[in-house]
């Protein structure tokens, strides 16, 4: 989700386009799926710093999850779920930037 594949442009240099790409299928376990739609629709709140990105703003989750449809009482275990999806994203976006 975080990792960028290579453009239509650097594939053309190769003869190759982006049909040419395998794409990797991900499983979204059921009782995951409220909180991965839930990391998916704040793909936009990231906190930025001088070093990058720092966590998902936190201010943001309330209202985006009642827009997706998770019920305030879902809420709690989505966060938790949500948490380690930002931690592994965060990892991942901090190993790219070296």
């Amino acid at each position: 989700m975080y990792e960028q594949g290579p453009s239509a442009e650097q594939l053309a240099f190769l003869g190759l386009t982006l049909d040419d790409i395998e794409t990797e299928a991900v499983e979204v376990w059921p009782d995951a799926w409220p909180a991965f739609c839930l990391f998916e629709a704040l793909g936009t709140q990231w906190r930025l710093g001088p070093g990058g990105p720092s966590g998902l703003d936190y201010a943001s989750i309330p209202g985006t999850a009642s827009m997706i449809g998770i019920k305030r009482s879902d809420l709690t275990g989505a966060f938790q779920d949500l948490r380690i999806m930002e931690s592994e994203a965060l990892a991942v976006m901090a190993e790219a930037a070296e």
